[in-house]
């Protein structure tokens, strides 16, 4: 007899709660590469549960603010704090970059290797696996060489890849730039499941609609600086700074 499928929320329900990495601070964090500084002197809290995104336009920094709290840069000065802590929560950050990267292994295969990473006993990994990719409707491509899958499947795989070890905080860079509406939906789809169980995300978006749907607030970045952090709803009905107007408009910000 087959033993019953974990619960959904059971899948990604975080190790530790989310709200346990909280607040997510910036304390005058300084980047500098060569004689630029993209980053100067930033300061940022972030308080709130659920789904926070970062948006402004290219070259803002969000990318490399991202970076910061995921570990994978350091300041040259300032700090990175994750509630009391000023270091990188080994084993419960999940990233999913723009441009998904994955193993030559099978669909299935990329899963458990992250779960084995993780310390998942052996036993478990199998059907943690299946049920994952059940969740995000890839279990009919198990067997099948990640590689070649279709772009929204590659990111749907990174996607859980990233949840399987069930972090209390889950990054993503535009996690469905270039995806069709249907592979979107799906993605946008998991994003919500796991801020429903706990977990706290944090996501880079130029896409407004995406931002009314799945964002509870909004910060706005530009030269590397935060002008704006409010509900999502605020922001994008009715910003405060000059440059955000600009940019939810649609308008090119030169300054």
């Amino acid at each position: 007899m087959l033993s019953p499928q974990p619960p959904t929320d059971a899948l990604v329900t975080p190790l530790i709660p989310g709200s346990g990495l909280l607040p997510l601070a910036f304390d005058e964090v300084t980047l500098t590469f060569r004689q630029f500084s993209p980053l100067n002197g930033v300061s940022l809290r972030i308080a709130s549960p659920g789904i926070t995104a970062i948006m402004g336009p290219n070259g803002a920094g969000k990318s490399l603010m991202l970076r910061l709290l995921g570990g994978l840069i350091e300041p040259v000065s300032g700090q990175v704090r994750f509630g009391e802590q000023n270091r990188v929560p080994r084993g419960h950050i999940g990233y999913v970059f723009q441009t998904p990267v994955l193993l030559r292994r099978s669909v299935k295969g990329n899963l458990l290797h992250a779960l084995k990473l993780a310390g998942v006993a052996r036993p478990e990994r199998k059907e943690r696996a299946s049920a994952l990719l059940k969740m995000g409707e890839l279990h009919h491509l198990a067997d099948n060489p990640a590689r070649s899958l279709s772009g929204g499947e590659k990111q749907r795989l990174a996607l859980l890849r990233a949840l399987a070890c069930k972090p209390a905080l889950l990054l993503l860079d535009e996690p469905s730039a270039s995806l069709d509406p249907q592979a979107t939906f799906l993605i946008e789809s998991l994003v919500s499941r796991a801020s429903r169980a706990g977990v706290k995300v944090v996501l880079i978006s130029h896409d407004q609609g995406q931002m009314g749907r799945l964002a509870d607030e909004v910060v706005f970045v530009h030269k590397g600086r935060v002008l704006e952090q409010c509900p999502a709803d605020v922001f994008l009905k009715s910003p405060e700074s000059r440059q955000a107007k600009a940019y939810l408009s649609g308008q090119l910000l030169l300054d």
